[in-house]
């Protein structure tokens, strides 16, 4: 199971899928997330749900990035239908910090189905909280454009009013200053009361980042070994916290 490059998207399928992610990450780190969030999305694909991830470059207009992506993800979908046998399978939305906020405007703005979303440390910044050049740089021309499209407090609306994927898992870390998740939860309650899951784990709103390094042992089992594996088992262990959440509230069945 290699990665491959499909419509602009990195797709991972594994031989019988039970479902699609398609994954959006953060600003700044979603423009390689094969690399970026690698661990993570391989451990979903190993346990059976293809992976779009689509690339993006962070721009002021979030509603025109949202119609990329979602262009980009069904251009995939379309030229993958053969790998997936052409048979019905639920999609999820994955999305960490700008990608959460991405999803939510992909499942307000435009009509699509999904069998849920899984939220990882939403974030709802204004531009200027969210890149402090911007405040700097306006100072010297009143014409420049220094707030994100839809603004915070027009996103909030527009999920309040529109938003139409109705099971929903909201992650936060416990070391996360950036993370607005609380607020989002209490949006998303009002709308579906019953259908919004909130976890609260251990990590930072980097937690979700990493490539899965394997240590190799040699042909005897040695000390160094032990301390190998050992170091390797505390650097993931908060992230494969967060896999294992994703997967049991993808599939409650099912146990990891």
């Amino acid at each position: 199971m290699d990665w491959q490059e499909v419509s602009g998207n990195w797709v991972l399928v594994p031989p019988r899928p039970v479902g699609i992610v398609h994954f959006l990450g953060g600003a700044f780190i979603a423009t390689a997330p094969q690399l970026t969030y690698r661990r993570l999305l391989e451990r979903l694909a190993d346990q059976g749900y293809a992976i779009v991830a689509t690339p993006f470059v962070n721009t002021f207009d979030h509603a025109a990035i949202a119609r990329s992506v979602l262009w980009s993800f069904e251009q995939a979908f379309d030229n993958l239908r053969d790998a997936l046998r052409r048979r019905y399978l639920p999609i999820y939305g994955v999305g960490h910090s700008m990608g959460c906020k991405l999803h939510l405007l992909i499942g307000s703005l435009f009509p699509v189905e999904r069998a849920g979303n899984v939220l990882i440390s939403f974030n709802n910044f204004s531009a200027r909280d969210a890149v402090p050049l911007v405040q700097q740089f306006s100072q010297f021309t009143s014409a420049f454009t220094t707030e994100f499209t839809p603004s915070p407090l027009e996103t909030n609306a527009i999920i309040t009013r529109d938003y139409q994927v109705r099971r929903n898992l909201l992650i936060r870390f416990t070391n996360d200053t950036i993370d607005q998740t609380t607020a989002l939860n209490e949006v998303l309650k009002q709308r579906f009361p019953t259908m919004v899951t909130s976890q609260t784990l251990p990590g930072n709103h980097l937690t979700p980042l990493g490539s899965d390094v394997k240590w190799q042992s040699g042909a005897i089992f040695t000390p160094i070994d032990a301390i190998g594996q050992w170091m390797r088992q505390e650097v993931y262990r908060e992230l494969q916290q967060l896999e294992t959440s994703i997967l049991q509230w993808l599939d409650p069945t099912r146990s990891f």
